[in-house]
């Protein structure tokens, strides 16, 4: 049993639970994450890196387990779980289908520290507009979303194919564009993580089904425990926060994260060297 990897597995594991959650990218922090760690090839990181997104799924699961009961169980006879079952599909579809379309050729190209801290600048700035603009709430619960505004809130979520734009962010941020309160788009990013990120998990592990190994087995399942803990954590964490707070501390963050990054490569006090 390597010590180091499942060392590195766990931190790993913290940093997507962390950050899957909150309007920071968590596809961003784990690749420079990895990067630092020297965390497996790159074709397996990537691979490890959508799996253990099933234990941020998990603790989501978790956390609403009580709504997710009551939505499957009224299927067909609840109009409010049929509402939200509807909607999560609608939302789930832009990134479903750019994603197919256009992944590979998304992580071929961005998929690397320093693209990844432009847009966690970029994204960081369109968090300030968000927040700076007048906020006017139509829509305060999940429950009062209707499909046209799910389709908007996935057309949202599509824009974190490019790595650092942040998945909950952007669903997020587009929530306050689209007249959403705080918690209702916190909310309704953490329901619709379930179907985006677990097909994605799922089609993943088929996909690079060769790349599996049961060597790696440990790392994995110390990945996802990890995942599943610190996830729990965030999701709590944002809920609380976003009662009485803004984003703009995320906004912040993202900028002096990204500014490290560009720093730190032009001047060479990191080798970034992903591939």
């Amino acid at each position: 049993m390597d010590i180091l990897l499942l060392l590195k597995a766990a931190i790993m594991g913290i940093v997507e639970g962390a950050t899957e959650f909150l309007p920071i990218s968590s596809t961003g922090h784990l690749i420079l994450a990895g990067d630092l760690l020297n965390f497996m090839d790159h074709d397996k990181r990537s691979v490890f890196e959508i799996a253990i997104q099933l234990g941020a799924i998990l603790a989501v699961v978790w956390e609403y387990r009580q709504r997710f009961v009551s939505t499957f169980a009224g299927i067909g006879r609840d109009p409010i779980a049929n509402r939200l079952i509807i909607n999560l599909a609608i939302a789930f579809l832009p990134l479903a289908i750019l994603g197919l379309s256009f992944g590979d050729k998304i992580k071929a190209a961005l998929f690397k520290p320093v693209p990844v801290a432009i847009a966690f600048i970029v994204g960081a700035l369109i968090i300030l507009w968000a927040e700076k603009r007048q906020h006017t709430v139509t829509i305060e619960t999940v429950d009062e979303i209707k499909p046209i505004d799910a389709l908007k809130l996935g057309l949202a979520q599509a824009v974190a194919l490019i790595p650092g734009m942040s998945r909950s962010g952007s669903t997020i941020i587009g929530g306050l564009f689209f007249g959403l309160s705080r918690k209702a788009a916190a909310e309704f990013s953490f329901f619709l993580a379930v179907p985006t990120l677990g097909i994605a998990s799922i089609y993943s592990m088929y996909k690079d089904r060769a790349l599996l190994s049961m060597d790696d087995m440990g790392a994995w399942i110390v990945g996802l425990i990890f995942a599943f803990i610190s996830a729990m954590i965030a999701v709590r964490a944002l809920i609380r926060y976003v009662s009485h707070h803004d984003f703009t501390i995320f906004a912040w963050y993202r900028i002096a994260f990204g500014v490290i990054v560009l720093v730190t490569a032009y001047t060479g006090l990191v080798d970034w060297t992903v591939q």
